[in-house]
């Protein structure tokens, strides 16, 4: 069973004050759970409503009914299992190869499928803009599919950050260079910004190579890319220069 004090500390565990305050978050769905599992992350509890996590610690399993399950999922459709994992502490970064920057980027699956972007392509650090969505959201974890555990977010001041590196610096911006023209290094900070305003003005006045993903349509009225579809282009050319 899942007592109240459980579901109360579980529920509350959606936000990121709470998260912050009992330094825990939750994962749900077996894919996403197994791989924390596998990695560096500290289990607290496993709810599940079937047996399929033989090799974790009984007293750390608890069975639950579908409905109990419900009562502490995020999902509108709920898993078999929901986790409680530690939020492990921050680690450092070593300032080489390819960083990629998020300036305050607000959408949980925009910043869990960047992750998962960074684990494809092999990079090791991602860093955060102190007001980009929180990497323990409940609906930033679901979105990264384990790769969570693979990929470094750091979070801080991207202004500190970008002032005192030696990488050169690449943002991203309507009226940049073609990205597929450029000869694109293989060390550096891509910068990548906001979902509606783009890369904010005081970070702007510090990146040093300006690109763009042209645009081929012929009528060519979309205004954007989707951030984690941007991304996602971005990393795939400098990975293959």
């Amino acid at each position: 069973m899942v007592s109240k004090n459980q579901i109360k500390l579980i529920t509350s565990l959606q936000q990121k004050k709470y998260r912050k305050q009992e330094q825990l978050f939750f994962a749900e769905g077996v894919k996403v759970v197994q791989e924390l599992l596998n990695s560096n992350f500290e289990l607290q509890d496993l709810f599940t409503t079937k047996e399929d996590f033989s090799s974790v610690s009984k007293n750390k399993v608890h069975a639950v009914s579908d409905l109990e399950l419900k009562k502490i999922s995020a999902l509108t459709t709920p898993n078999t299992c929901l986790a409680v994992f530690k939020i492990p502490k921050a680690k450092n970064f070593v300032e080489s190869g390819l960083i990629l920057a998020l300036d305050d980027v607000r959408d949980p699956g925009n910043l869990g499928t960047i992750i998962r972007l960074c684990d494809w392509f092999g990079i090791e650090t991602l860093f955060c803009s102190e007001e980009s969505v929180d990497i323990y959201n409940p609906k930033v974890v679901q979105a990264t599919m384990g790769s969570i555990s693979r990929v470094n977010v750091v979070y801080g001041s991207l202004e500190v950050f970008l002032t005192k590196t030696k990488l050169p610096i690449f943002g991203t911006f309507m009226d940049g260079s073609n990205i597929y023209q450029e000869a694109l290094p293989k060390e550096g900070v891509i910068v990548m910004g906001n979902e509606a305003n783009g890369i904010s003005p005081s970070v702007e006045k510090l990146v040093l190579e300006r690109i763009a993903i042209p645009r081929f349509g012929n009528i060519q009225l979309t205004e954007s890319l989707n951030v984690a579809t941007a991304t996602a282009i971005i990393l795939s050319e400098f990975k293959r220069n």
